[in-house]
């Protein structure tokens, strides 16, 4: 397995964690001690090959990695066109690729000296993971998670708590993702001699949106070896859903190099674009300019006074006002293009690939799906999609039956 320090030619940000003009650190003084903490840990960490070992060998024999590639046969028929392939993240242990950088940065967090992990988590995978990574390394783990997420993702509630996580509930603001952030990053500065933010995506201050861009770049390189060994070739088109935005950077890393490989972002399109009731950040302008949130600066839906607008998702892990900033400069440098899916779009794909290829997608990942029963049927039949399969649809069951009811 090559490991996570092998980067493409490309590979950003600069040393002030900057993405062209997005990234950064925009924090408390009180914070600014515990991140040049963290970036010097890791940076020892990510160079140390007993650090690396250790995390491919959890990778391996605890995760369940390489997860395979799928090629989904019957739906590459249905559509006509390109042939599609699934790399399959659902396969991994606790069902998402939310695992992968939970364990890096666990493993880290001990290196460290740090015993308490806080977390935040919309679609509960990412808290799952934490709690489970902190269940593995008998790390403390609290998990902050918002009301209305908890509602709607029960099934991972129960999974945090039975691992030994404390599942604290967000009251606050629209109650989801954005305010769970809030109130981690709030317990961080409060608690930051003893313990380590693990944040899930790639948000936040530097280093954490190249560190866990890192731990998840074993997505797209084992995708890009597995095309290479079992069909000869790379993608025509890679896809992958953008909440904050992990799982895409975690398998557009890997291809960014590769001129002839388009990469495709889906952002959760809501109930439409007009309606102002979604989380998609590059498809409504009008209100998605360049701010700061949560430490970064990236592209933030907000009001033209600057306050955060409350965003709406069928997928909690797509309901979120900000994108990360390296998907910013990407679409930017025109390596990477952003579309979306309406939630009645990512409905529908869920339950066709349910029904063709006996694989329930978390409903994150049934955007991207929904992108490509766009747009395969526009390729020739010798082109290639690939879609990272990021989650499976377990922890969505219930609010499915709840909207075809």
């Amino acid at each position: 397995m090559t490991n996570f320090t092998d980067a493409p030619t490309t590979a950003v940000p600069d040393s002030n964690g900057k993405f062209g003009p997005y990234g950064g650190q925009f924090v408390p003084e009180t914070l600014m001690p515990a991140l040049a903490e963290l970036i010097t840990a890791y940076d020892e960490a990510r160079r140390d090959p007993a650090f690396v070992a250790e995390f491919e060998h959890l990778l391996h024999s605890y995760v369940g990695r390489p997860s395979p590639v799928t090629h989904a046969k019957r739906l590459s028929q249905q559509l006509g066109g390109a042939q599609i392939y699934l790399k399959r993240e659902d396969l991994n242990h606790t069902g998402a690729h939310k695992i992968n950088n939970a364990l890096g940065q666990a493993l880290l967090a001990q290196r460290m000296g740090k015993q308490r992990i806080v977390a935040e988590t919309g679609a509960g995978q990412h808290g799952v993971g934490t709690a489970t990574a902190c269940a593995l390394l008998g790390l403390e783990c609290i998990v902050y998670m918002g009301e209305v997420d908890i509602a709607r993702q029960q099934p991972n509630v129960y999974r945090m708590k039975l691992l030994g996580a404390e599942v604290r509930s967000v009251s606050s603001g629209s109650r989801t993702l954005k305010d769970a952030i809030n109130e981690a990053i709030r317990d961080w500065v409060t608690n930051v001699e003893t313990t380590h933010y693990l944040l899930g995506s790639v948000l936040g201050p530097h280093p954490y949106p190249m560190m866990v861009r890192d731990f998840q770049s074993v997505i797209g390189r084992g995708a890009r070896q597995q095309m290479l060994d079992e069909i000869g070739r790379l993608p025509n088109v890679v896809v992958a859903c953008v909440g904050g935005g992990s799982n895409a950077m975690g398998i557009f890393h890997a291809f960014r190099d590769d001129e002839g490989v388009d990469l495709i972002g889906v952002e959760a399109g809501g109930e439409s674009i007009a309606s102002g009731k979604h989380a998609a950040r590059f498809a409504d302008l009008n209100v998605a300019r360049i701010g700061v949130l949560h430490g970064t600066k990236s592209f933030v839906m907000q009001t033209a006074d600057g306050q955060i607008i409350e965003t709406h998702s069928i997928s909690a892990g797509l309901d979120y006002p900000s994108v990360g900033p390296e998907h910013a400069w990407l679409r930017d440098q025109e390596r990477a293009g952003y579309t979306y899916a309406t939630d009645e779009e990512a409905l529908a794909a869920f339950q066709m690939l349910s029904k063709t290829e006996g694989i329930i997608p978390a409903l994150e990942s049934a955007h991207a799906v929904a992108d490509v029963i766009k747009r395969a049927p526009t390729m020739h039949p010798d082109q290639i999609i690939l879609v990272n399969m990021s989650g499976r649809g377990d922890k969505d069951l219930n609010t499915v039956i709840d909207l075809l009811a």
